[in-house]
């Protein structure tokens, strides 16, 4: 690994730990305390973005790997079919563990992050745009990408998805985080182009958030519902 990856990676993880300093930062400001975090998410995540771009700009001038990268008409092929393929994936998964693994529908994180964009709407362009891009990055270009070039793909692909999902503290949907990596590592190696995966991931967290926000009552609804279904069954 390069020393702009490692330096990458420093900012990277910073970025993730920096709550520690920004959120008493923010509290004596005088911010509502249930604005803070969303607040500060923004705040560091795009400040985080901006140097990893800064870091990776002599690469975008000259890239890595020029004549391996497939055609701009494949790329796009590739993106096409990526979203989709996401989604697929996350439904394998999710299906895997409610009916082999008995664990339940629904996620503490995304919940999580839909409560903070509620309270701080510029969130979603972090959740939505930056995240993801700064994901690819790591988790694809450097984590996998460096794997890959001494191992078997299925072993990079694994291993980095597996750091991927532990990143994400949703301990109990680590099949489903690994099945979005492993997808995205497979568009990455497909076509040599970080590009696709980035629009997979910002597709799918896109439409996942909007879905969230715009649809965020009838979805509790829905969930009443089927809890009342399963308790009428299971009666």
């Amino acid at each position: 690994m390069n020393k702009r990856y490692g330096w990458i990676l420093i900012v990277y993880i910073t970025t993730l730990l920096s709550g520690f300093i920004g959120l008493p930062i923010l509290l004596e400001l005088d911010i509502p305390r249930d604005k803070i975090p969303g607040l500060w998410n923004v705040i560091s995540f795009s400040i985080g973005f901006l140097i990893i771009l800064l870091i990776l700009l002599p690469e975008f001038r000259n890239p890595l790997n020029r004549d391996e990268r497939a055609s701009w008409s494949r790329t796009a092929g590739w993106a096409f079919i990526g979203i989709p393929m996401v989604f697929v994936a996350q439904i394998i998964a999710a299906t895997i563990e409610m009916q082999l693994l008995g664990i339940k529908p629904g996620s503490e994180n995304t919940e999580m992050i839909v409560e903070l964009t509620m309270s701080v709407p510029l969130l979603i362009l972090v959740v939505s745009v930056i995240g993801p891009i700064l994901e690819e990055i790591v988790f694809r270009k450097i984590i996998f990408g460096t794997l890959y070039k001494r191992t078997h793909f299925i072993i990079a692909a694994l291993v980095s998805s597996l750091i991927f999902a532990l990143v994400h503290r949703d301990f109990s949907h680590i099949l489903v985080y690994t099945a979005i990596g492993f997808t995205l590592s497979f568009l990455y190696v497909k076509t040599k182009r970080l590009i696709v995966p980035i629009i997979a991931h910002v597709a799918v967290n896109t439409t996942v958030m909007l879905f969230q926000v715009v649809y965020r009552d009838e979805i509790q609804d829905l969930q009443k519902q089927l809890k009342s279904v399963e308790f009428i069954i299971g009666g």
